[in-house]
């Protein structure tokens, strides 16, 4: 078991070489990196208690569990946890983790760094359901009540709030859960891109989060596959992965 006070990750990213043949390809690496916990920060990314896709419902609904004891068993060596349920403010309006965010001082986060941001691998202009569903609308009102929101947490959808917390609790590794990979994992304000682009040292639990795929549109693969590619897209393009077994000190 790791020392209470200290995150081994292996940062798992893919970078492209040359092999002894002079052909291109893409290797895995892996990093490892000891942490402080108390310097390490969740994000928990969407994890809504409704959604328009009824695929998406079912795969939240079987993460719920896992998540919750992994955040709970992340907390308890000193991780902080950052609920970020877009779109759900008002319902956390009087919350005391909502206003906890609020009390920080806002710090300015730098100018964007430069970053290649290729296309996706998987075509999602579907909505990505492969339940059928294609009728986008706001069917979330809160977090899931699965995921314990704890006195000690903050809540927040807004990526300079979060930035800010980040900078103030002297946060050297943020995580980030939750769905869905291909879309609000990467794309809030909060989340992978513009925490890279803010310079901010940022892994996906690959284990704890969900795509918005659909096997009828290009590449033709199933939901799994297509959801692998878009972790691999993540580690090739914009950050390093990492399992969930790795904040409770296990393999």
């Amino acid at each position: 078991m790791a020392s209470q006070g200290v995150l081994r990750l292996n940062l798992r990213s893919q970078k492209l070489v040359v092999d002894e043949c002079g052909y291109n390809r893409w290797q895995v690496v892996t990093a490892e990196r000891a942490v402080s916990a108390r310097r390490t920060a969740i994000i928990i990314c969407d994890m809504w208690d409704n959604h328009w896709s009824r695929a998406a419902v079912a795969r939240e609904a079987a993460l719920v569990p896992r998540m919750d004891e992994v955040v709970k068993a992340a907390r308890a060596r000193g991780v902080k946890i950052i609920h970020a349920p877009s779109e759900t403010m008002e319902f956390y309006a009087e919350h005391p983790a909502r206003k906890r965010m609020l009390a920080i001082p806002q710090v300015e986060p730098p100018a964007d760094l430069p970053h290649d941001d290729p296309p996706l691998p998987v075509d999602d202009s579907d909505g990505g359901s492969d339940t059928g569903e294609a009728s986008w609308h706001t069917a979330w009102t809160r977090q899931h009540p699965g995921i314990e929101i704890a006195d000690e947490d903050v809540i927040s959808d807004d990526g300079r709030e979060v930035y800010s917390f980040l900078r103030h609790a002297g946060v050297e590794q943020a995580l980030i859960m939750g769905v869905h990979t291909g879309m609000c994992i990467l794309g809030r304000s909060f989340a992978i891109k513009q925490m890279a682009r803010w310079g901010v040292s940022i892994a996906l639990v690959r284990d704890l989060t969900d795509a918005l795929y659909n096997p009828a549109r290009s590449p033709y693969v199933s939901h799994e596959e297509g959801m692998e590619l878009i972790i691999g897209y993540i580690e090739k393009f914009w950050c390093p992965t990492i399992e969930s077994g790795e904040l409770r000190g296990k393999r």
